[in-house]
């Protein structure tokens, strides 16, 4: 066999194995209807639903698919409330529900219908500063600002958690103290992460507001 009929024969082969994987590709034909038209098809299931937020009362018809921190978000306008994650690991949606803690990308709306909800514009205005607000500037408790909001929150609620008892997995290391040491406060804190690395500067503002001693 000649170098030409071997060239030849090598590119018939191409073609014709690139021709079956072209047909192959090539979906084939289903007796399924097609998809209805989009303004046919029907819309997603709503839930009226009325939130007190920042002692502001307002009822809404929401998708049950929508998350707190999008309520608050979108619906709401309170844009305070940071997206981060959206998986519950960061702690910038932290939000106080009937004054507990939670992450609001984690929760439903729909869940909450009726809750006392404080977001980080309902603990204080610029010329009236909730003192943790007032604290975390005098610490220099931020630096890019973005979970701040969640972070005062969550301050606010560990205070508060601390004063009320609540256990945590830390044990204060001071008699007459129990949990306002920076040890037990860095573990309460632990959920809200601060990628500038203000950690400190946020203890610092948190025992502040403490008046704690140690």
């Amino acid at each position: 066999m000649s170098q030409n009929e071997f060239q030849l024969s090598r590119r018939g082969v191409i073609a014709s194995g690139a021709a079956g994987v072209a047909a192959t590709a090539i979906p084939a034909v289903s007796d399924a209807a097609p998809p209805p038209p989009l303004q046919d098809r029907a819309a997603p299931p709503t839930m009226p639903v009325t939130l007190k937020v920042n002692g502001r009362t307002s009822r809404l018809d929401l998708d049950t698919r929508t998350t707190l921190l999008d309520a608050l978000r979108e619906h709401w306008k309170l844009t305070g409330t940071k997206k981060g994650c959206d998986h519950g690991q960061c702690g910038a949606c932290t939000v106080l529900v009937d004054g507990r803690r939670i992450n609001s990308c984690l929760t439903l709306a729909v869940m909450h219908d009726g809750d006392e909800i404080t977001t980080i514009e309902g603990l204080g205005k610029p010329d009236d500063l909730h003192p943790m607000q007032a604290a975390f500037i005098k610490h220099d408790g931020y630096q890019c600002g973005y979970c701040t909001p969640g972070q005062i929150c969550s301050a606010v609620a560990v205070l508060d958690e601390i004063k009320r008892g609540v256990p945590s997995h830390v044990q204060a290391d001071i008699v007459g103290q129990p949990g306002v040491t920076a040890a037990e406060m860095r573990e309460r804190m632990s959920g809200n992460i601060c990628r500038c690395g203000a950690y400190s500067n946020i203890i610092e503002a948190m025992r502040d507001v403490a008046g704690a001693k140690a």
